[in-house]
């Protein structure tokens, strides 16, 4: 079925587009709300959502729907998606990010690569994971960030998600890893930056996250929202 939506992207054949799914190119510091109220205005309609969050640290592609394709959401969010992370490893912080300060800082001297190597493994499969307290995850009718903003931490169930592959690319240091990471629906790649530091028992976070594709979509086909709004005002 998908084969057959319509997709506003780069090299796309000029169109009305004003029911389609629209590949964006998202930001750091903009939320997925930001970018959705931007489209509102570009589309001159509300009826936009987005299929899949990125949190206001990360970048890259949103895949957004415009007019009758909000319906149709839900096969976009069960994609398959590719990010490109970065973990900090031998410190943690309350977020699982680098919007948190932080703490628990320890040295990485002693790991190898072969560690940090053993360690990523344990993360493929179907995994149980438990997502971070500063994730919009309902919590007796709350979301859990909103809780711990005020500083109250709850027990967030853990659950199962599918983590399809973990490739490392890069070690600039032993505190500093990049890796790719394929992976369904629902997975918390703060989460698994935070267990894998766990695992080697030095803590970790994520400091940098980039989704490169979802699906067959790619980032490199997305425009930027300023891209968007000079194309818009061409018709």
């Amino acid at each position: 079925m998908i084969d057959n939506l319509v997709f506003f992207k780069k090299n796309a054949q000029l169109g009305d587009y004003s029911n389609c799914f629209v590949l964006i190119n998202k930001e750091v510091g903009w939320t997925s709300f930001d970018v959705v109220a931007k489209l509102r205005s570009i589309f001159k309609t509300k009826k936009i959502g987005h299929a899949g969050t990125l949190d206001p640290l990360a970048t890259g592609l949103l895949i957004c729907a415009v007019g009758k394709y909000t319906k149709l959401i839900p096969i976009v969010q069960n994609l398959p998606k590719v990010y490109s992370a970065t973990f900090r490893l031998g410190a943690t912080t309350i977020t699982d990010d680098s919007e948190g300060d932080e703490e628990n800082i320890t040295s990485t001297n002693h790991l190898t690569k072969q560690d940090v190597v053993n360690a990523l493994s344990k993360f493929i499969g179907t995994i149980q994971q438990v997502p971070p307290q500063y994730s919009a995850v309902h919590i007796n009718g709350k979301r859990s960030y909103a809780l711990a903003r005020k500083g109250i931490y709850v027990d967030i169930p853990s659950r199962n998600v599918i983590v399809n592959s973990i490739i490392l690319n890069n070690i600039s240091t032993m505190s500093s890893i990049n890796v790719t990471i394929n992976c369904d629906k629902g997975t918390y790649i703060r989460s698994i930056a935070r267990d894998v530091g766990s695992k080697l028992q030095v803590g970790g976070y994520m400091s940098k996250l980039h989704r490169v594709s979802i699906g067959s979509h790619n980032v490199d086909d997305s425009y930027s929202i300023d891209e968007l709004i000079d194309i818009r005002s061409q018709k």
